[in-house]
């Protein structure tokens, strides 16, 4: 199957702004199914052993920056946090409204830098491979549109179950 292509990096802002941030046809993004969420229904689990809204939101946060890391060459071991991929939140003794917000002020935060990296991109480095990737900038930097939207509905399922009274 051919790649798909663009020789527009505007083009693929607009893509990453629309999983993010931005209106678009196909419903909520990942910071719109963030919005009004209180702490404790971002710390809340449908089951013990699953992730929540809080940790999802961190995940998201942290794959940015992974992103973002491959396209500037940047060190391992710069995101704000120790440790990769999943998160344990809240962290005990912090479960609180500050912690939350600190938490998506850190998303917003890892957007905006890859969103920073992305608009110094030329055409002809979206169809390239950052040293130690196995996919092209366009791939990776769409794909982390696609998780962004991905997370978005398993929030809004997770705060459907909260709403509904999931047991836990």
């Amino acid at each position: 199957m051919p790649q798909p292509t663009t020789d527009d990096p505007v083009t693929l802002l607009a893509v990453l702004d629309r999983g993010f941030n931005r209106a678009s046809w196909h419903g909520v993004n990942l910071r719109g199914s963030l919005r009004r969420v209180a702490a404790s229904d971002a710390a809340w689990r449908p089951h013990p052993t699953r992730h929540n809204v809080w940790e999802t939101a961190v995940h998201c946060a942290y794959w940015k920056y992974a992103v973002w890391r491959q396209l500037t060459g940047a060190k391992r071991g710069s995101f704000p946090l120790t440790g990769s991929n999943w998160f344990v939140r809240p962290v005990r003794g912090q479960e609180t409204d500050r912690a939350w917000r600190e938490d998506l002020a850190l998303l917003d935060r890892m957007h905006a830098d890859l969103r920073e990296a992305v608009a110094e991109l030329t055409a002809r480095a979206l169809g390239r491979r950052p040293s130690g990737s196995k996919h092209t900038t366009l791939d990776l930097v769409s794909g982390v549109a696609a998780h962004d939207l991905y997370h978005a509905g398993q929030i809004q399922l997770l705060k459907a179950l909260r709403r509904a009274g999931a047991v836990r």
